[in-house]
């Protein structure tokens, strides 16, 4: 019960987040442009639509496995390219910043520890 639980939940944040930027990529197209990466806006699109995806089979305990390593390979670009908190020069901007990539190393963690089950 608590697996299920806990991909559900786990699922939950890309499905939300995933959605967003698929139908409103917003500002999110210039960190991915000022990252050097090509066709930000694609990109962008298509990271979100990773994590709908995903994230919803995660929640859904399908390919649990398989939707946690897309989910890991999305949001440790999305954590890279979206919260360098050691470019920030302010020590607002760089705490915010630092807790939102922190924030996504701590979920990068339960899809560690979906992948570490071997009840699949």
């Amino acid at each position: 019960m608590f697996k299920t639980l806990g991909q559900l939940l786990l699922g939950s944040i890309f499905i939300v987040g995933g959605a967003s930027a698929f139908a409103e990529p917003g500002g999110r197209v210039q960190k991915v442009e000022a990252a050097g990466l090509p066709q930000p806006r694609q990109a962008t699109i298509a990271n979100g639509g990773i994590m709908v995806v995903a994230g919803a089979a995660l929640a859904a305990g399908v390919l649990p496995k398989l939707s946690a390593t897309a989910l890991l390979g999305s949001l440790t670009a999305t954590t890279i390219v979206g919260h360098p908190f050691w470019k920030e020069e302010t020590p607002a901007a760089r705490s915010a910043q630092q807790l939102q990539f922190l924030k996504n190393v701590s979920v990068i963690g339960g899809l560690l520890l979906v992948l570490a089950n071997n009840d699949d």
